[in-house]
């Protein structure tokens, strides 16, 4: 692990790149249940993250997919409750409803989830929402 940390920060700098401690952690991937440790490295500290969030898209170290999938859930909730009065306002039509769904909440459930690989025990979230 310092090994792959020391390679980076060296061709970090001769880009003119600094490695910056309050936003760099780094995470570990395997199945079994791990302890969270705090790498020190040239007097800077790294902490250990468990998951984390790039792009919209949550990332975990046991490779697991439910916590996304609740988070995609959640936000698609969000942006209906957002939104809740014009989907049942009646001086919206039909069509603009569909137009909102299909253009706003659709693609916040379903995005990055051409990535997804679904196992059985992942499907019964459903019958949660």
């Amino acid at each position: 692990m310092m090994d792959t940390f020391e390679k980076l920060k060296n061709i970090s700098l001769q880009f003119g790149l600094i490695v910056n401690e309050n936003k760099t952690t780094y995470m570990k991937c395997t199945r079994k249940e791990i302890q969270l440790h705090r790498l020190t490295i040239d007097n800077i500290q790294i902490d250990q993250v468990r998951s984390f969030s790039n792009l919209g898209t949550t990332v975990n170290g046991n490779n697991t997919l439910e916590e996304e999938i609740r988070e995609r859930f959640a936000k698609g909730n969000k942006a209906f409750y957002a939104n809740k009065t014009v989907f049942r306002s009646n001086l919206v039509s039909r069509k603009s409803k569909l137009k909102l769904y299909w253009s706003v909440i659709r693609p916040i459930v379903v995005y990055g989830c051409e990535t997804w690989v679904l196992e059985e025990k992942c499907l019964c979230l459903r019958g949660k929402y």
